[in-house]
């Protein structure tokens, strides 16, 4: 029976969206394509109907993650907590979490895979590249609506969010490299860190708009 379009969409959002999960959680190189395909729902033969490669595969899983992750970070920054605590100071708590640590398939795209990233090919970084801009994008833009500069640092906004993706995603890689052989030491580096950039202030431009 030959598929719709419709369901041959469905089909290949359903191998973009496994593959994702099986990539943050293995690697790009950690997972061929007969399981991701059987992790799926479907044959080995079917994958050449709906992406040239595993690296298109890869770019595509990749670039859906992002969004997802965009998706979620602008809903936490447009959507205030209560008083005293702002959208951004959930982000962190969040991203600097054990839980979030331990959870590489349902986890952050960039943390898990950016070292995969930085070893692939250009159609692989190609994905990486407007996903991280656009990112950095949302979170220059909140930082803007307070100070232009942060208090005492002389950094801009867009300088803020670079430091803020940097020190983030770099917390989340160190403390999944030693979280095995060194569980302390894991806590640690997501506690520290994330008690940096909660006292840093970054976490709340200083004028806010209720929505």
């Amino acid at each position: 029976m030959k598929l719709t379009k419709e369901k041959a969409a469905d089909n290949r959002q359903s191998i973009i969206e496994t593959a994702g999960r099986l990539f943050r959680e293995r690697g790009f190189d950690g997972v061929g394509v007969a399981d991701l395909m059987k992790a799926a729902g479907f044959t080995h033969g079917g994958f050449y109907n709906h992406f040239p490669s595993k690296a298109a595969l890869a770019a595509e899983a990749a670039s859906s993650g992002m969004k997802q992750s965009r998706s979620q970070l602008l809903d936490v920054l447009m959507n205030e907590q209560k008083p005293g605590r702002s959208g951004l100071a959930k982000h962190v708590e969040y991203y600097l979490s054990p839980e979030h640590r331990d959870d590489r398939a349902g986890g952050c795209t960039i943390a898990s895979l950016a070292g995969d990233a930085g070893r692939g090919n250009e159609e692989i970084q190609a994905s990486f590249a407007p996903g991280i801009e656009e990112e950095l994008n949302i979170l220059a833009s909140y930082f803007a609506k307070g100070d232009s500069k942060d208090q005492g640092s002389g950094l801009s906004a867009r300088e803020r969010a670079i430091q803020l993706m940097s020190e983030l995603v770099g917390a989340v890689i160190l403390a999944r490299a030693v979280a095995h052989a060194n569980p302390s030491l894991s806590d640690q580096i997501l506690e520290v860190t994330r008690r940096n950039i909660l006292g840093k202030g970054a976490t709340r431009p200083r004028s806010r708009r209720r929505r």
